[in-house]
């Protein structure tokens, strides 16, 4: 509330003060005034000092003093308005309302035409809930002058809140007589109407509105919401008509006309309205995104289908450089399996907008699943990880893109952040994190973290396939645990008996335990199965026939390993030797 204090106070406060401080004789003023007088005088000046003060402290905020000095003021001068008004001001401040009611009222009996006093009262019974009696303190107030008609909304406030409805509609009706029929007077009498289910004054105030304001199609959309949430539907294309008569260019009108015709079945109809919105350049891309991807979500037919490619050719023609237009456009492409087309739409939305959370979730899934390169995966969960650092997804996704390109120390980081953003709320994911965290500790070389890290997936997920293709073969590489390395082996090929990769661990972990046999049999199978083999797999085929007493059928398999991925650091000096190195 502003701070004011009556013009004669201040007059008379200035007056006395200059009066005092200019040191005027004793004797002067004993010639003209009385004792009374004189000492009357007196008071009055030590109380404009006190006040002064008092007002110094309240500009400076230190409340306490202020309200020292304004009471020691009243103590001196007890018919001074201002001094109650500031005190009230001050306790209002600290919300002890009780307290400053009284003086507030005793500051409008001493100077009732003061409008800020009153505005004061009406300001402590709004803050203890006495809507109706703040009420009729303003409208006392209002009732003094013409200038005073600026507080009808607050008045129309307080009658809503204290629910009488009645008496909301006169002062909201006086309101628009002051300001003219706006948006938010109108809204605010429907929504009394409605309370009152008076559907037709309700009404009424939005054709007042549209007709105060013609061809705004918001206005008109607000009435047809109306009339469509009370099942007056075709009242509501009526409205709608009679504002495309005069302004026929509005889109977001065509687009209320399809919801209503689909409403009542008349489909063919309202998709001929939904084509000519979206055909509209000024029909917004988000209104256009947001309704493609609703009859997406519909049930799949040919007619659906012709519509939406009629619906895409538009939009490609009129946004296809927005963000949301490309993002809607992947997910039907997503919808309809073609991976390639969704991610190239995907990748373009990011482009127009690369801090979306979902488009950025989708495009790295699809570039994981389709194989992309895990340098420019990395790009982009990068991007995710830096906008929405609070995201598991992202920080996995980031962590596997790094184990992939051979960064295992950042990995490591990114995977043991996503466990701890993610804290077990998703266990799917807690899984496929703890099981890139226990490649990434073994790839640094942390094997027992590599081991207890892979414990606990197998804890949760006894068949987890990863772990146990990976920790069956490390530890064959460790040549420890073998016989459980073998339980974990065993299970996978029995699960999968054409994968070549799980074939190859069964085989190392056979070898390992001397069984060479078995050993040849399983690595048979995995070279069958597998259409390009690496270069460990050549190279373990020809240790197995090494171990097997067949010398030169397996220099030959290592001599294919040579110069392929994967293979040992003693290929070179096996094949120059024509010896086995462990």
């Amino acid at each position: 509330m502003m701070t004011k204090i009556s013009t004669a106070f201040l007059k008379w406060a200035l007056i006395t003060f200059i009066f005092v401080m200019a040191g005027i004789s004793s004797g002067f003023s004993q010639e003209k005034l009385s004792k009374k007088q004189r000492k009357k005088q007196e008071k009055e000046a030590l109380a404009s000092r006190l006040f002064v003060e008092g007002q110094k402290f309240l500009m400076l905020e230190e409340y306490d003093r202020a309200y020292f000095y304004f009471e020691k003021a009243l103590s001196y001068n007890s018919d001074e308005a201002a001094i109650y008004f500031k005190m009230a001001e001050i306790l209002t401040r600290a919300n002890q309302l009780d307290k400053a009611l009284p003086l507030a009222r005793e500051a409008v009996s001493l100077d009732p035409f003061n409008k800020y006093y009153k505005l004061m009262i009406v300001e402590i019974y709004s803050k203890q809930n006495k809507p109706e009696e703040a009420a009729e303190v303003l409208q006392s107030l209002m009732a003094n002058g013409e200038e005073n008609q600026q507080y009808i909304l607050e008045l129309a406030s307080l009658y809503l809140a204290g629910q009488n409805f009645d008496n909301a509609l006169v002062a909201l009706n006086q309101a628009e007589d002051y300001y003219g029929v706006v948006e938010q007077l109108t809204a605010q009498k429907q929504r009394i109407y409605l309370s009152k289910n008076d559907l037709e004054g309700a009404v009424k105030e939005g054709e007042k509105l549209i007709a105060a304001q013609p061809g705004n199609a918001q206005y008109v959309l607000a009435l047809v919401e109306i009339l469509f949430n009370n099942n007056r539907h075709s009242q509501a294309i009526k409205v709608i008509h009679e504002s495309l008569k005069t302004y026929p260019d509005q889109p977001e009108l065509f687009m209320a006309l399809f919801t209503l015709h689909k409403e009542a079945g008349a489909i063919t109809t309202a998709n001929q309205y939904l084509v000519r919105a979206f055909s509209h350049p000024d029909l917004s891309a988000d209104i256009k995104a947001r309704t493609f991807s609703e009859l997406m979500r519909e049930m799949k037919t040919e007619a659906r289908e012709t519509l939406l490619d009629e619906l895409e050719t538009y939009i490609l023609e009129l946004n296809a450089n927005d963000a949301v237009i490309q993002a809607a456009l992947g997910d039907r492409a997503q919808l309809n399996s073609d991976k390639e087309t969704a991610l190239s739409h995907y990748r373009q939305s990011l482009s127009l907008d690369p801090a979306n959370e979902e488009v950025l979730q989708a495009t790295i899934s699809l570039m994981f699943e389709l194989k992309k390169d895990f340098g420019e995966i990395e790009i982009l969960t990068q991007t995710a990880v830096d906008e929405f650092p609070k995201k598991s997804e992202f920080w996995f996704f980031d962590g596997t893109s790094k184990l992939a390109q051979k960064k295992f120390e950042e990995s490591k980081e990114s995977l043991e952040k996503s466990l701890e953003i993610n804290a077990g709320k998703n266990k799917q994911l807690e899984l496929m994190a703890l099981g890139q965290l226990g490649d990434a500790y073994h790839s640094l070389d942390e094997k027992s973290k590599a081991f207890e890290t892979y414990d606990k997936v197998l804890e949760i997920n006894p068949n987890n396939e990863h772990i146990l293709n990976n920790y069956a073969y490390f530890l064959s590489l460790e040549k420890k645990d073998l016989d459980r390395a073998r339980k974990m082996s065993e299970k996978l090929v029995k699960r999968f008996p054409e994968n070549a990769t799980y074939l190859d661990t069964h085989a190392w972990v056979l070898f390992q335990l001397e069984e060479f046999e078995a050993a040849k049999e399983y690595m048979e199978k995995a070279l069958e199965f597998e259409k390009s083999p690496n270069g460990v797999m050549y190279e373990h085929y020809g240790d197995i026939l090494y171990k097997l007493g067949m010398v030169n059928d397996a220099l030959s398999y290592w001599k294919k390993a040579e110069g392929l991925q994967e293979t040992s650091k003693f290929l070179t000096q096996k094949i120059k030797n024509k010896r086995y190195y462990d």
